[in-house]
This record gives structure tokens, sequence and C-alpha cells, in this order.
């Protein structure tokens, strides 16, 4: 159901990502908006980034095997990482572009494309909330990696739109030709706000990929334990997140007076009472000391 849920909600981000792009790119071309154009490529960016999520998250829903028996939840965070690295490459190609524009005589953008920009702020706007709300219900980074994406072609829409606007009408209004380069000022914001997008989705992405601490986690995990009847003292608590799941290696102390086949009942007391209170607990491997062997 989880997997099925993640597929639909990016196949609808995808077909909306590719169809917006081609409206932007043709009103960007025929329009002579740069703006347009940079936001047509970031939206193409959008696509590909669905599509690595799409898959990404066929592959996190396989059950582990004797090759990958932790299963492969980070492939969501190979996506998440591949998206952002998109980004950087999109957030590049605009600023090169509309340097280029810059030194280049041209005319203000038709006034037409103005109505476009408004339409795409709406509809990436309304994508952003229907896939985030996905992602948070069913807490996949990756389809979190997906609807960020739309946010960040909302805003850099929403720039272009600034942008677009100042350049039709600004050197009319105000005798001031120059401000026909407004369209490539927004461009240039545009790319600021992509990379700022891309940082936010690749940090997380490298600290998943790193095996990074899961602090809180890890705190919920070792207060949980702490409390089970038999539990002397839990010591050490180490959790990795791989996909929409955490895995957990500790050390509890116990009496050591207590035989093999008890102890081992209590690990297994321990295990399954964390997993009904943290459901998105894949796997908990717990070492068994003697409570007067404290390191």
């Amino acid at each position: 159901m989880r997997e099925r849920s993640l597929l639909r909600n990016t196949l609808i981000g995808l077909v909306a990502s590719i169809l917006l792009a081609l409206v932007k790119l043709l009103a960007g071309v025929f329009g002579r908006s740069s703006a347009l154009i940079a936001d047509a490529v970031e939206s193409l960016a959008d696509a590909v980034g669905s599509i690595l999520v799409w898959q990404a998250v066929r592959v996190a829903a396989r059950p582990p095997d004797s090759r990958h028996p932790y299963g492969y939840g980070k492939a969501e965070a190979l996506a998440a990482l591949s998206v952002g690295g998109l980004l950087v490459v999109a957030a590049i190609y605009i600023v090169i572009k509309a340097f280029n524009e810059i030194l280049t005589p041209h005319e203000a953008p038709a006034a037409w494309t103005l109505a476009v920009l408004a339409l795409v702020v709406a509809v990436k706007e309304l994508l952003f909330r229907f896939v985030m709300q996905g992602a948070a219900e069913l807490n996949s980074d990756a389809a979190r990696a997906d609807a960020w994406h739309h946010r960040s072609d909302a805003i850099t829409s929403a720039a272009a739109f600034v942008g677009v606007s100042i350049a039709v009408w600004g050197p009319a209004l105000t005798g001031i030709p120059s401000l026909v380069l407004a369209d490539e000022a927004a461009a240039f914001l545009a790319s600021g706000i992509i990379l700022i997008t891309a940082v936010s989705l690749i940090r997380p992405a490298l600290f998943e990929l790193l095996d990074a601490a899961a602090d809180e986690m890890a705190q919920n995990v070792r207060r949980i334990a702490s409390q089970v009847e038999g539990v002397r003292q839990v010591e050490k608590v180490y959790v990795r997140k791989s996909g929409s799941g955490h895995h957990v290696d500790m050390h509890l102390h116990v009496d050591p007076e207590l035989s093999i086949r008890v102890a081992h009942a209590l690990a297994g007391k321990v295990k399954a009472v964390l997993q009904t209170s943290l459901p998105n607990l894949v796997s908990v491997l717990i070492h068994i000391e003697p409570a007067d062997e404290v390191e």
C-alpha cells in the first residue's frame, strides 16, 4: 500500500512537470523570456527527478535478501541525492544562459507570458502540498525531495513573474530601457533559490548514506527499553536510518544470574516492545551483558 501511494503521487507529479515544462519552454521561446526558458529547464530537472524517485521507491520496497540483509531502503536517499545534484546542474545552466542574454541586446518578453507563469505557480504549489502530505504520511525522504522540487519550481516561477513584469512594463513606465534586463535578473534569483533547495536535499541524503546517528530515534529507543522490567541499564544505542525505516544496535545490562534462555527471552521482549512502540524500526539487534560488568 505504501509503495502504491508513493508511486501514484510521484507519477502525478511527473506528468504535471513534463506538461508544464513543455508549456514554459514554448512560451519562453516564442515570448522571448530567458526567465521562462530557465524555469522550463528547472521543470525538466523536476521531471527527471520524479523518474528517479519513482524508481527508488520501487527498489526501496523490495524485502531484504541474502545480499542485502538490511533491505533496499537507502535507494530513496540515493534518489534524493541525485535529485539535488540535478538541481545544481540546472542552476549552473540558468546562470550561464542568463549571463549570455545580458551580453546580447534583446526585446522585452511578451506580456502574455505572465499568464503562463501565474498558471504554473498555482499548479506547482498545489502539487507541492499534495506530494508533501503523502510524504509526511508515509515518511519518505525521496517523496519529500520530490515535493520540494515542486515548491522550488513554484518559487522560481514566481520570481520569473516579477522579473518579466518589470521587463515588460518597466521601460515604458519609468523610461529606463535597461529594466528589460529584469528578466535575466529573475533567472539569476531563481538559480540561487534552486541551489538552496538542492543543499536542503543533499545534506540529509548524505547523512543517511553515511549512516549518521539518528539521535532523536536513539533517545526514544533508550527511553522505552529502559522501562522494560528486567533491564537494569541501557548502555550503547546506535540507530541509523534507511529509507523510511531505522535499524537499531543496542547493549542491555541485565541480572548476571539470569540463564541464557531467560536473558534471550528478555531481549526478545525488549525488541517486541520497541517495534510495537516505534513502528519504523525495521530491525533491532540486542547484545546482552551482565549488569556488574559495565564498561
